[in-house]
């Protein structure tokens, strides 16, 4: 399918990082929403301990977020991106593994947005996550922009926050003009970012899905592979 495709856009789930040691969200039993309530966006907005509160749950996901490495599947997508094979990665992620794995910026969708930084909501600004963290260290408190006095919260899409309006509209193109979506350790059932491989079935692309588990859009799938992506993909085109 990859062979007889033109323009391939790869839309990737929790499933792709999980074999760089990243935890995921949903899987029974160890899902990051079995063990803590999700804080909600207007709660963060709202509330100075729950503000405390979410960054203290970044602070304490720091060290595997930085351990993280690209994994072989990563590897696979970037090197298919390189030889003009994938047009664009979307990706529910938020822990930038893709453009670590060298693809470029440009060509990465994030529908989640990214926790490797930190940006004010007031004026965009951008801040380190080591910065946050060596003033929290000492006072306890989440600093402000150092540009406008703004709250600061990583550049991520909260539960009830709005999803952002330019890499949706960037992700409704390239499914659009795609001849195949390659689904990547996706469950496919949180919406609207699950739309986008249905989208791109509807339209006539061909639809394949290489996940452990059973996904929403199986049924409607050309392909479904239940293995691990590293080793699927990473054999399918030639990485180690």
């Amino acid at each position: 399918m990859l062979e007889a495709s033109k323009r391939v856009v790869v839309f990737t789930g929790a499933g792709i990082s999980t074999e760089s040691g990243i935890p995921d969200y949903r899987s029974p039993g160890t899902g990051t929403w079995e063990k803590m309530k999700p804080i909600y966006f207007q709660e963060f907005l709202a509330s100075p301990a729950a503000r405390r509160e979410a960054w203290r749950r970044r602070f304490e996901s720091d060290p595997v977020m930085r351990a993280a490495e690209p994994n072989r599947g990563h590897r696979a997508v970037a090197r298919l991106v390189r030889e003009g094979k994938v047009a664009a990665v979307i990706t529910q992620n938020i822990d930038g593994l893709h453009q670590a794995s060298g693809v470029p910026e440009a060509q990465v969708i994030e529908l989640h947005g990214n926790t490797t930084y930190a940006t004010c909501l007031s004026c965009r600004t951008r801040h380190e996550i080591a910065d946050i963290h060596a003033a929290f260290a000492q006072t306890d408190e989440v600093p402000d922009c150092r540009a406008c006095g703004g709250l600061l919260k990583t550049a991520t899409v909260s539960f009830g926050q709005s999803m952002p309006e330019g890499p949706m509209l960037r992700a409704r193109e390239e499914v659009l003009a795609a001849d195949l979506c390659l689904v990547l350790g996706s469950s496919l059932v949180v919406y609207p970012a699950a739309g986008f491989p249905e989208m791109a079935k509807r339209k006539g692309a061909r639809l394949a899905i290489i996940n452990r588990q059973e996904t929403g859009l199986d049924e409607i799938a050309d392909l479904v592979i239940r293995e691990g992506i590293g080793d699927v993909l990473g054999g399918a085109v030639g990485v180690n």
